[in-house]
Protein backbone atom coordinates (compact mmCIF):
# COMPACT_ATOMS: atom_id res chain seq x y z
CA UNK A 1 0.00 0.00 0.00
CA UNK A 2 1.51 3.63 -0.96
CA UNK A 3 1.75 6.04 1.74
CA UNK A 4 -1.08 8.32 -0.25
CA UNK A 5 -3.82 5.93 0.15
CA UNK A 6 -3.50 5.41 3.51
CA UNK A 7 -6.28 7.13 5.28
CA UNK A 8 -5.61 9.97 8.44
CA UNK A 9 -6.91 7.48 10.84
CA UNK A 10 -4.82 4.60 10.11
CA UNK A 11 -1.40 7.01 9.62
CA UNK A 12 -2.17 8.53 13.41
CA UNK A 13 -3.06 4.88 14.57
CA UNK A 14 0.84 4.28 13.37
CA UNK A 15 1.95 7.26 14.94
CA UNK A 16 0.21 6.24 18.18
CA UNK A 17 2.07 2.83 18.10
CA UNK A 18 5.07 4.08 16.90
CA UNK A 19 5.68 6.29 20.19
CA UNK A 20 4.32 2.99 22.47
CA UNK A 21 6.94 1.30 21.35
CA UNK A 22 9.72 4.24 21.65
CA UNK A 23 8.78 4.57 24.78
CA UNK A 24 8.62 0.98 25.73
CA UNK A 25 12.23 0.72 24.23
CA UNK A 26 13.96 3.60 26.20
CA UNK A 27 12.11 2.01 29.56
CA UNK A 28 13.30 -1.32 28.28
CA UNK A 29 17.06 0.09 27.59
CA UNK A 30 17.77 1.74 30.81
CA UNK A 31 15.90 -0.82 33.25
CA UNK A 32 15.03 -3.70 31.66
CA UNK A 33 11.59 -5.65 31.92
CA UNK A 34 11.02 -5.48 35.70
CA UNK A 35 10.89 -1.56 34.88
CA UNK A 36 8.61 -2.00 31.98
CA UNK A 37 4.45 -1.78 32.76
CA UNK A 38 1.70 -0.43 30.53
CA UNK A 39 0.85 2.06 33.07
CA UNK A 40 4.85 3.34 32.86
CA UNK A 41 4.62 3.47 29.43
CA UNK A 42 0.96 5.40 29.09
CA UNK A 43 2.90 8.15 31.71
CA UNK A 44 5.60 8.08 29.28
CA UNK A 45 3.76 9.52 26.04
CA UNK A 46 0.97 11.13 28.32
CA UNK A 47 -2.05 8.49 27.48
CA UNK A 48 -4.30 6.51 29.56
CA UNK A 49 -3.48 2.68 30.33
CA UNK A 50 -6.50 1.89 28.11
CA UNK A 51 -5.63 4.03 25.24
CA UNK A 52 -1.99 1.11 24.87
CA UNK A 53 -4.36 -1.58 25.31
CA UNK A 54 -5.72 -1.03 21.73
CA UNK A 55 -2.36 -1.39 20.40
CA UNK A 56 -1.04 -3.78 22.56
CA UNK A 57 -2.57 -6.57 24.27
CA UNK A 58 -0.41 -7.01 27.59
CA UNK A 59 2.87 -6.38 28.48
CA UNK A 60 3.96 -9.99 27.12
CA UNK A 61 2.35 -8.65 23.71
CA UNK A 62 4.51 -5.65 24.02
CA UNK A 63 8.12 -7.44 25.28
CA UNK A 64 7.47 -9.61 22.56
CA UNK A 65 7.52 -6.59 20.13
CA UNK A 66 10.62 -5.45 21.47
CA UNK A 67 12.77 -9.11 21.70
CA UNK A 68 11.54 -9.14 17.77
CA UNK A 69 12.64 -5.84 17.16
CA UNK A 70 16.03 -5.99 18.57
CA UNK A 71 16.65 -9.59 17.08
CA UNK A 72 15.72 -7.76 13.79
CA UNK A 73 18.83 -5.25 14.13
CA UNK A 74 21.28 -8.11 15.21
CA UNK A 75 19.97 -9.84 12.09
CA UNK A 76 20.43 -6.95 9.46
CA UNK A 77 24.09 -6.54 11.51
CA UNK A 78 25.24 -10.70 10.85
CA UNK A 79 23.00 -10.56 7.06
CA UNK A 80 25.59 -7.61 6.39
CA UNK A 81 28.57 -9.30 7.42
CA UNK A 82 28.36 -12.34 6.22
CA UNK A 83 27.34 -10.96 2.47
CA UNK A 84 30.67 -9.03 2.63
CA UNK A 85 33.40 -9.96 -0.33
CA UNK A 86 36.06 -11.00 2.20
CA UNK A 87 38.14 -13.97 2.79
CA UNK A 88 35.79 -16.36 4.59
CA UNK A 89 37.55 -16.87 7.96
CA UNK A 90 37.91 -13.19 8.52
CA UNK A 91 34.16 -13.04 7.55
CA UNK A 92 33.31 -16.19 9.78
CA UNK A 93 35.53 -13.98 12.76
CA UNK A 94 33.30 -11.04 12.14
CA UNK A 95 30.09 -12.25 12.03
CA UNK A 96 30.48 -14.13 15.37
CA UNK A 97 32.36 -11.20 17.31
CA UNK A 98 29.49 -9.05 15.29
CA UNK A 99 26.75 -11.17 17.33
CA UNK A 100 27.96 -10.62 20.31
CA UNK A 101 28.66 -6.87 19.96
CA UNK A 102 25.81 -5.80 18.84
CA UNK A 103 24.00 -8.90 21.82
CA UNK A 104 25.96 -6.67 24.35
CA UNK A 105 25.16 -2.74 22.96
CA UNK A 106 21.23 -3.79 24.65
CA UNK A 107 21.95 -6.30 27.57
CA UNK A 108 18.17 -5.95 29.11
CA UNK A 109 17.01 -6.97 25.59
CA UNK A 110 19.36 -9.62 24.53
CA UNK A 111 18.93 -11.49 28.19
CA UNK A 112 14.92 -10.99 27.43
CA UNK A 113 14.95 -12.49 24.22
CA UNK A 114 15.68 -15.70 25.77
CA UNK A 115 13.91 -15.13 29.03
CA UNK A 116 11.47 -17.84 30.28
CA UNK A 117 10.96 -21.33 29.50
CA UNK A 118 8.72 -22.72 26.15
CA UNK A 119 5.77 -24.50 27.34
CA UNK A 120 5.00 -27.83 25.75
CA UNK A 121 2.06 -26.91 24.70
CA UNK A 122 2.72 -27.14 20.65
CA UNK A 123 4.35 -29.52 18.58
CA UNK A 124 7.54 -30.04 17.20
CA UNK A 125 6.72 -29.26 14.02
CA UNK A 126 4.93 -25.69 14.84
CA UNK A 127 7.51 -25.11 17.01
CA UNK A 128 10.29 -25.17 14.42
CA UNK A 129 7.93 -23.62 12.06
CA UNK A 130 7.80 -20.38 14.78
CA UNK A 131 11.35 -20.43 15.38
CA UNK A 132 12.35 -20.48 11.35
CA UNK A 133 9.81 -17.48 10.51
CA UNK A 134 11.29 -15.41 13.40
CA UNK A 135 14.42 -13.08 13.42
CA UNK A 136 16.37 -15.29 15.63
CA UNK A 137 15.62 -18.42 13.22
CA UNK A 138 16.72 -16.31 10.42
CA UNK A 139 20.05 -15.38 12.15
CA UNK A 140 20.44 -19.12 12.83
CA UNK A 141 20.02 -20.11 9.42
CA UNK A 142 23.12 -17.21 8.10
CA UNK A 143 24.87 -19.12 10.62
CA UNK A 144 24.38 -22.52 9.22
CA UNK A 145 24.78 -21.25 5.61
CA UNK A 146 28.16 -19.98 6.70
CA UNK A 147 29.11 -23.40 8.61
CA UNK A 148 28.07 -24.73 5.16
CA UNK A 149 30.12 -22.31 3.58
CA UNK A 150 33.09 -23.28 5.42
CA UNK A 151 32.61 -26.77 5.07
CA UNK A 152 32.08 -27.45 1.30
CA UNK A 153 35.23 -24.80 0.86
CA UNK A 154 37.92 -26.70 3.05
CA UNK A 155 38.14 -23.98 5.38
CA UNK A 156 36.43 -26.47 8.30
CA UNK A 157 37.04 -29.89 9.10
CA UNK A 158 34.96 -32.26 6.37
CA UNK A 159 33.91 -34.09 9.78
CA UNK A 160 31.83 -31.54 10.47
CA UNK A 161 27.54 -31.07 10.63
CA UNK A 162 26.94 -28.05 9.72
CA UNK A 163 23.88 -27.52 11.46
CA UNK A 164 25.59 -29.22 14.69
CA UNK A 165 28.12 -26.69 14.00
CA UNK A 166 26.14 -24.20 13.65
CA UNK A 167 24.22 -24.50 17.11
CA UNK A 168 27.84 -25.08 19.67
CA UNK A 169 29.15 -21.70 17.18
CA UNK A 170 25.66 -20.21 18.65
CA UNK A 171 26.20 -21.61 22.12
CA UNK A 172 29.57 -20.49 22.40
CA UNK A 173 28.56 -16.75 21.58
CA UNK A 174 25.71 -17.12 23.07
CA UNK A 175 27.54 -17.90 26.85
CA UNK A 176 30.13 -14.91 26.22
CA UNK A 177 27.13 -12.24 25.63
CA UNK A 178 24.60 -13.59 28.34
CA UNK A 179 28.13 -13.53 30.34
CA UNK A 180 29.23 -10.11 29.41
CA UNK A 181 25.55 -9.18 29.86
CA UNK A 182 25.39 -10.60 33.29
CA UNK A 183 28.93 -9.31 34.18
CA UNK A 184 28.94 -5.89 32.44
CA UNK A 185 33.52 -5.75 33.32
CA UNK A 186 34.16 -9.60 32.05
CA UNK A 187 36.47 -10.50 31.34
CA UNK A 188 38.08 -8.73 34.22
CA UNK A 189 37.62 -9.92 37.46
CA UNK A 190 38.01 -8.83 41.00
CA UNK A 191 40.04 -11.52 41.95
CA UNK A 192 42.34 -11.65 38.98
CA UNK A 193 42.93 -8.94 36.36
CA UNK A 194 42.37 -9.04 32.55
CA UNK A 195 45.07 -10.11 29.98
CA UNK A 196 42.92 -8.34 27.64
CA UNK A 197 40.15 -5.64 27.63
CA UNK A 198 36.37 -6.50 26.35
CA UNK A 199 36.67 -5.54 23.04
CA UNK A 200 40.46 -7.79 22.13
CA UNK A 201 38.45 -10.54 24.69
CA UNK A 202 35.28 -11.13 22.01
CA UNK A 203 38.03 -10.88 18.87
CA UNK A 204 39.65 -13.59 20.88
CA UNK A 205 37.14 -15.62 21.86
CA UNK A 206 35.73 -15.72 17.92
CA UNK A 207 39.03 -16.79 16.43
CA UNK A 208 39.43 -19.51 19.21
CA UNK A 209 36.36 -20.81 17.57
CA UNK A 210 37.17 -20.36 13.84
CA UNK A 211 40.48 -21.74 14.50
CA UNK A 212 38.74 -24.87 16.34
CA UNK A 213 36.68 -25.59 13.18
CA UNK A 214 39.85 -25.23 10.80
CA UNK A 215 40.79 -28.19 8.59
CA UNK A 216 43.69 -29.63 10.40
CA UNK A 217 42.23 -28.48 14.28
CA UNK A 218 41.66 -32.58 14.52
CA UNK A 219 38.50 -34.03 14.78
CA UNK A 220 36.98 -35.56 18.32
CA UNK A 221 38.98 -38.60 19.66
Amino acid sequence: MQESEVSPAERRRLRVREAILDAAERVFAQEGEAGLSIRRIADEIDYSPAAIYKYFSSKDDLVDELKESFFGRLLAVVHEIADRSEPFEKRARRCMSGYIRIAIEKPHHYVAAFSGITERDKSCEEEACEFEQSNKGRAFSILTDMMEEGIAGGHFRADLSPVGTAKSVWASIHGLAMMIAHVPDFPRMAAQPAEMGQAEFIDFHADLIVRSLETGAGGAS
